[in-house]
């Protein structure tokens, strides 16, 4: 039985700061199926809540679009009750685990001991392809068309790409995963 568990993530940020999330999108998958998700537009912290255009021209979201919040001091409690003790796959994770560490320091609230894996890493040890950014690998697994650069989708996206290196590989847990691809799961805190 594939018990293949999980929650995907992707962060959108207003500027080059890793402090200034304007989206996430979450995406929980249990038995190797997607069966729940979150995704939310909100203002990033204070000091970091500047949009910088060419992240506007990235994902499409505006000062307006998050001016009368949530913010995201509001967001993150929301965004660690739907991970729980999951373990975090992003595609180029050391990005989007950096944002969420810098964010939850900029509002000083602490985070649980998660532990987290890439899906670029996975991909390069799963398909031959030219690039592995993610429209390249979605494109392999047979997702022609997504709104790249949305929250939710990527991490839809994201969240697929692991059930289809799994299956790749015919394995039916992250443990077997990581393990046949030569990859372990790395902490989100570096304090402890």
């Amino acid at each position: 039985m594939v018990t293949l568990n999980f929650t995907a993530i992707d962060f959108e940020t207003a500027n080059g700061s890793p402090a200034s999330p304007c989206a996430v999108g979450l995406v929980r998958v249990r038995n190797g199926e997607v069966v729940d998700s979150f995704a939310t537009l909100f203002a990033p912290p204070a000091g970091h809540n500047w949009f910088h255009q060419g992240n506007i021209r990235i994902h499409g979201i505006h000062p307006a679009d998050v001016a009368d919040g949530p913010y995201w001091h509001e967001i993150l409690p929301l965004l660690l009750q739907f991970v729980g003790n999951d373990v975090l796959i992003a595609h180029n994770a050391p990005f989007d685990m950096g944002v969420l560490r810098a964010s939850a320091e900029a509002i000083r609230i602490g985070l649980p001991n998660l532990k987290y894996a890439c899906t670029v890493q996975l991909s390069r040890k799963t398909w031959n392809l030219d690039s592995y950014r993610l429209n390249s690998v979605a494109y392999r697994i047979g997702i022609e068309e997504f709104k790249h650069h949305d929250a939710l989708a990527d991490a839809d996206t994201c969240a697929r790409i692991v059930i289809a290196s799994a299956k790749h590989h015919g394995v039916e847990t992250l443990d077997e995963l990581l393990a046949v691809t030569g990859h372990s799961l790395k902490p989100l805190r570096t304090d402890i």
